[in-house]
């Protein structure tokens, strides 16, 4: 799975940013098999997951992001979405999609978020 990730930029603290990731090369069955998530690396730190979909759109959340981030799927046209709401400094990371299935995981591209206080 090829993954395409877009919508990072600069924010001021409280904004909100969308981020997608598209797997326009996928076959729409094995898009729909992979769990899809984002996961986030500030610097200095460690990638950390912020929130997976499955298939079947069952959803988990890192704590420090429920009630402000919201991920959902688009099967049919095979995307991902990452809304961020009432965003913080401690937000600013670059930010991974990621799919997963069995032991097959592919990565996108980072895109940067930036929070400023």
């Amino acid at each position: 799975v090829q993954l395409q990730a877009s919508g990072g930029g600069l924010v001021q603290a409280g904004g909100s940013l969308r981020l997608s990731c598209a797997a326009p090369g996928t076959i729409t069955s094995v898009f729909w098999s992979n769990d899809m998530a984002w996961y986030r690396q500030a610097p200095g730190k460690q990638r950390e997951l912020v929130a997976v979909i499955t298939g079947s759109r069952n959803t988990n959340y890192a704590d420090s992001v429920k009630g402000r981030f919201t991920i959902s799927r688009d099967n049919s046209k095979k995307t991902v979405s990452l809304q961020m709401n009432s965003l913080q400094p401690n937000d600013t990371a670059v930010y991974y999609c990621n799919a997963k299935s069995g032991i097959t995981e592919s990565w996108g591209q980072g895109t940067l978020v930036t929070v400023s206080s």
